[in-house]
């Protein structure tokens, strides 16, 4: 895991550690069980790893007290299997918000403006001069895009494309983002002040909605079974079709063989995906079309961010293990990230807390 930091804390407070140097991507649950062994505390793991029975009554035979996914979202994770043998589960919110919400808008500039596309037709020696219908993209300014799920990540991408850009804004969540639209609010009166149209928000009363008017959606929901193919064939036919779609949310949220159609049938629609429905894999003709920029579930990966998370999952087992009370709010950690001072004693983030009873910290 990035960074050197999480190593230290870890050592610091008399922690032995294992760190796997297996060369395979992603570990097996039988590679997890001979890591485990016959003695282990806690485990640090990645959201590529299944655990689910097997694993956690394992790591209970083992002594484990704790596991943290570093991550924020745990869907490879049998909450319920961690919280029968009493094992606590991390993860590691509040320190990916900015970093995923920059990715999401890249990705909705790579594709509107067909950034990629261009770049290999640069480097392929096709450029032989200016022409007027070379690479023609979309204008963000004065549009309007539509986030489904204005969480923490959600509303953080709509301030940089409404800032950003000027554009409108159209969300569904099933709560009131009122910070949101107190900021847009606050902005369009700031532009108006200044002689410049002013943007505007609204808070649609179905997805659908937003999939009918928006000119770039950015999808930022939880995956669980209501969210599982939230967008498929008979959503995509709703969109318009010169509509943008982005995804660094969760690939499922994607009916991904319904996307490659719907790509393949209009050209002029384009997509930007982080995250992917059988991951490591795509869905048979994904990587052949030009309208569809692809990166490989990186929305976190900037240093800052990285280093913050292994520290985070770091923190989180370190804490079951030495019996610390539980962070009140996980979204605020900026206290556990701070290199200049020691780390509060607490869990930064355990997900099955209260199904443990575990002691929230008043700090």
């Amino acid at each position: 895991m990035p960074g050197t930091r999480w190593i230290n804390l870890l050592i610091e407070q008399d922690c032995r550690l294992e760190i796997c140097t297996e060369k395979k991507t992603i570990l097996s649950v039988e590679d997890i069980l001979a890591l485990i062994g016959d003695k282990c505390d806690g485990v640090i793991g990645q959201l590529t790893e299944d655990w689910a029975e097997t694993l956690f009554s394992a790591l209970s035979r083992a002594g484990g007290k704790a596991f943290s996914n570093m991550a924020v979202g745990y869907n490879n994770v049998d909450v319920n299997s961690a919280t029968k043998y009493g094992i606590a589960v991390g993860n590691t919110p509040g320190v990916l918000t900015e970093t995923t919400a920059e990715l999401a808008a890249s990705l909705s500039l790579a594709a509107a403006r067909r950034i990629v596309e261009a770049d290999e037709f640069m480097r392929a020696g096709l450029y032989d001069g200016w022409l007027p219908h070379l690479f023609v993209g979309n204008l963000l300014k004065g549009q309007t895009v539509g986030v489904i799920g204005a969480g923490r990540i959600g509303s953080a991408y709509a301030r940089m494309m409404v800032e950003g850009f000027k554009m409108n804004l159209i969300y569904y969540d099933l709560y009131q983002a009122t910070r949101l639209e107190k900021f847009i609010t606050a902005y369009g009166q700031f532009l108006k002040s200044n002689g410049e149209e002013p943007v505007t928000w609204r808070r649609a009363t179905s997805m659908d909605e937003v999939l009918r008017e928006a000119d770039l959606i950015s999808l930022h929901p939880i995956l669980d079974k209501t969210t599982y193919h939230l967008v498929n064939k008979e959503r995509l036919s709703k969109m318009k079709k010169e509509a943008i779609l982005i995804n660094c949310s969760r690939g499922p949220v994607i009916d991904e063989v319904a996307l490659v159609e719907h790509l393949k049938a209009n050209p002029m629609f384009r997509v930007g995906l982080d995250v992917f429905e059988d991951e490591p894999y795509m869905k048979p003709g994904l990587a052949e079309m030009k309208n569809a920029v692809i990166v490989p579930h990186i929305a976190s990966a900037s240093k800052w961010t990285r280093e913050g998370m292994a520290t985070l999952a770091a923190l989180n087992v370190l804490g079951k293990i030495k019996g610390y009370p539980v962070w009140s709010n996980p979204n605020s950690v900026e206290a556990f990230l701070d290199e200049k001072s020691p780390p509060p004693a607490a869990c930064p983030s355990i997900v099955n807390s209260k199904a443990l009873g575990l002691r929230i910290s008043k700090l």
